[in-house]
C-alpha cells in the first residue's frame, strides 16, 4: 500500500489559525470520501486529552480527529510540551510522561525527538489516504530552523506541499507572507504552494488589488480569504481566548448563575468549562485581580500544571483571603485536579516533579493531603455525582496521590472506587475529573440544586454532538471562501480525491 499524501499547513506567526485551517480542511475533505488524519509533531499547551488506549494529547489534535470523524491517537500528537514555568516544560511522548527539561536541555533532544515523530507519522501514513500536518508558531524563525522538528523540516520528511497561513486581523498580512518567504531557505521557499488568509474583517472585494500584489510579488496562488467568524465554537488550543472574559469591569446579571473561575498564571485544561460558558443560564467569569466573590454562586479553582506554584501565587495576590471570607461566609467553591488539591491541607512533592522538592500548605478548606509522584494517573472515567445521583463521565490526568483524612465522596466510579472529597457542610468540594459539565443533564441538576433560579438552557445536545456541528459549520465557512480545485491541483491532491 502506498504511503498516504501529505498536506502541510505553516504560520507566519503563534495563533494565526493554524490549527482551525487543519480542523476545516479534515471535515472537508472527510466529507469527500478520503480517509484523513491530522499529524503534529510537536505541540506545546496545557490543555491534554486522555485517548481510549489512556494516553495523553494535545486537545487541538483531539479537535481536529474529531473533525475528520476518526478516533484520536497519540500518533497525531507524538510530542507534547506542557509547560510548567517560564523555561521549564513536561514532555509528553508517544502520550506517557518521560520527563521535565528547561529550554536548552529541550533542544539537545531534538534530534531524537524528531525520528520519533517520525515513526508516528510513518504509521499515519500507512494507515489513511491523507495526512494533513500542522506547524507551530513562526516557519521563519531562522535562528531555531536547525532546531525544528515542526515545521519545513517534517514538511519535507513527508514530502508535503505547503500553505502559508498568515492572520490580516494582526495588520502587514503583506509583510507575513512575502517577508516569510524572503527569510527562509530556498528548498523551504520551493515547497511553498500558496498561501492562505485568516479573519478577514469587512469588505472583501476590497482587497482584490491586495490579492493581486501578494500572487504577483509571491508568484503563488492565494488558495483563500477566511472572513472572521462568530458564529462557530471550536475548543481553543491556548488560554490567550480567555482573556475577553478575564476581569470584567461589571457584575454578574442578576438573572443568570454567576460563575467564578480563578485563572492560575499555569491554567490547564479549561476547556472544562466550555459548556458553562456555552449555557445562556450562566455567567462566567475568568478573574486574576482578587475582588469581592459575594456576587458569585460558585467560585471554581480550576487545574494548574503547576500546583504548588500557582498555589502560592494566589498566596501572593491576596486571592487567599478573598477565598477565605467567601468560604466563611457560606459560599460554594469546587477544585477541579490541582484546584482540588489546592483546596486540601498540605501539598508534597519530594521528588520535585514540578519544581524544586518540598511541600506547600493548601487553603485547607478540604482536609485532605497530596503527594505529587512520577507516576501519571490517564483514564477515563465513567460514575455517578453521589449528591444529585447523575450520572458523569471525563477523564483523570494528574501526578498527585490524594489522600482523604475526613470529608464524604463526591463521585462513585463504576469500578467502585471514589473520585474527590466534599465538606461538612456539603459547599466545598474537590475532583479529579475533567470534562465534568460535558453532560447537559448533570449541569443542569447541578446547576439547579446551585441556585433554586436557574433554567436550563434548552439545549440539551450532547458535548460531542454541539461540537460535530461545528465541524459541519467550520467545513461550510471554508468552502464558501477557499478555491478548492486551484488548492487540490496546486498541491497535487486531485490524484488523492481520484484514488478514494
Amino acid at each position: 500500500m502506498p504511503k498516504a499524501t501529505c498536506l502541510a499547513i505553516l504560520g507566519t506567526a503563534s495563533d494565526v489559525g493554524k490549527s482551525i485551517v487543519v480542523a476545516a480542511l479534515c471535515r472537508i475533505f472527510a466529507d469527500m470520501g478520503v480517509r484523513v488524519a491530522p499529524f503534529k509533531a510537536q505541540n506545546m499547551s496545557n490543555n491534554s486529552y486522555v485517548t481510549r488506549e489512556g494516553l495523553e494529547m494535545g486537545r487541538a489534535q483531539i479537535a481536529q480527529a474529531e473533525a475528520a470523524r476518526i478516533e484520536p491517537i497519540v500518533a497525531m500528537n507524538p510530542v507534547l510540551l506542557k509547560p510548567s514555568g517560564d523555561t521549564t516544560s513536561q514532555v509528553i511522548l508517544h502520550g506517557r510522561p518521560v520527563s521535565s527539561f528547561n529550554a536548552r536541555d529541550y533542544y539537545q533532544q531534538t534530534e531524537f525527538l524528531f525520528a520519533e515523530a517520525c515513526k508516528s507519522l510513518d504509521f499515519l501514513r500507512s494507515n489513511f489516504q491523507l495526512v494533513i500536518l500542522e506547524g507551530a508558531g513562526s516557519c521563519g524563525e531562522v535562528n531555531l530552523a536547525h532546531r525544528d522538528i515542526v515545521n519545513f523540516r517534517m514538511a519535507h520528511a513527508a514530502d508535503a506541499r505547503v500553505i502559508l497561513t498568515a492572520d490580516i486581523s494582526r495588520g502587514g498580512v503583506f509583510a507575513q507572507l512575502l517577508g516569510t518567504l524572503q527569510v527562509v531557505s530556498e528548498k523551504d521557499r520551493q515547497s511553498v504552494a500558496g498561501f492562505l488568509i485568516n479573519r478577514f474583517r469587512g469588505d472583501i472585494s476590497l482587497f482584490d488589488d491586495g490579492l493581486k500584489y501578494l500572487e504577483k510579488e509571491g508568484q503563488r496562488p492565494v488558495f483563500g480569504v477566511i472572513p472572521h467568524y462568530d458564529h462557530i465554537d471550536i475548543d481553543p488550543e491556548d488560554s490567550q481566548v480567555l482573556d475577553a472574559m478575564t476581569d470584567p469591569p461589571a457584575l454578574s446579571q442578576a438573572d443568570k448563575t454567576a460563575i467564578a473561575v480563578i485563572r492560575f498564571p499555569r491554567i490547564s485544561n479549561f476547556t472544562d468549562f466550555s459548556a458553562l460558558q456555552r449555557d445562556t443560564g450562566v455567567d462566567l467569569h475568568y478573574l486574576t485581580r482578587p475582588r469581592s466573590l459575594e456576587c458569585y454562586d460558585l467560585v471554581i479553582l480550576p487545574g494548574s500544571k503547576n500546583v504548588r506554584a500557582d498555589r502560592e501565587w494566589l498566596l501572593q495576590s491576596g486571592w487567599d483571603e478573598r477565598l477565605m471570607a467567601f468560604a466563611k461566609a457560606g459560599g460554594h467553591i469546587g477544585g477541579i485536579c490541582g484546584g482540588y488539591q489546592i483546596l486540601g491541607r498540605i501539598i508534597r512533592d519530594p521528588l520535585g516533579i514540578e519544581g524544586p522538592f518540598g511541600e506547600t500548605e493548601g487553603l485547607g478548606l478540604l482536609d485532605v493531603e497530596t503527594t505529587l509522584n512520577d507516576d501519571k494517573e490517564l483514564i477515563r472515567v465513567k460514575g455517578t455525582w453521589e449528591a444529585l445521583g447523575q450520572a458523569v463521565e471525563g477523564y483523570e490526568i494528574h501526578m498527585g496521590r490524594t489522600r482523604c483524612l475526613a470529608g464524604t465522596s463526591v463521585i462513585r466510579k463504576e469500578d467502585g472506587q471514589s473520585d474527590g472529597v466534599r465538606s461538612q457542610n456539603r459547599k466545598i468540594w474537590g475532583v479529579y475529573l475533567h470534562g465534568l459539565f460535558d453532560r447537559p443533564a448533570f449541569r443542569h441538576a447541578f446547576l439547579a440544586a446551585l441556585n433554586p433560579a436557574y433554567r436550563p438552557c434548552g439545549n440539551n445536545e450532547t458535548s460531542q454532538t454541539f461540537k460535530d456541528r461545528q465541524y459541519d459549520l467550520l467545513a461550510e465557512h471554508f468552502r464558501r471562501h477557499i478555491d478548492l480545485d486551484r488548492l487540490l491541483a496546486a498541491t497535487g491532491l486531485k490524484e488523492v480525491l481520484n484514488g478514494r
